[in-house]
């Protein structure tokens, strides 16, 4: 939210676009992505956002069935 704030008059679309992403809003997602991650006992795979994503919708499919 702080990486954000930094940003007032961007839209989301401006703020999450890959291309233009401002780099501490980056960073701040990269420390969260790695929290969640580790918290689920994983090593974190530095760069790989999609492994994280899909290793967690493995675990919400096991606990939603």
């Amino acid at each position: 939210m702080d990486a954000r704030a930094l940003y007032p008059d961007a839209s989301l679309a401006d703020l999450y676009d890959e291309a233009t992403m401002p780099p501490e809003l980056r960073r701040a997602h990269q420390r969260n992505d790695r929290a969640v991650w580790e918290a689920y006992g994983q090593a974190w795979p530095i760069g790989s956002e999609s492994a994280c994503v899909a290793h967690l919708m493995k675990l919400y499919k096991t606990l939603a069935t």
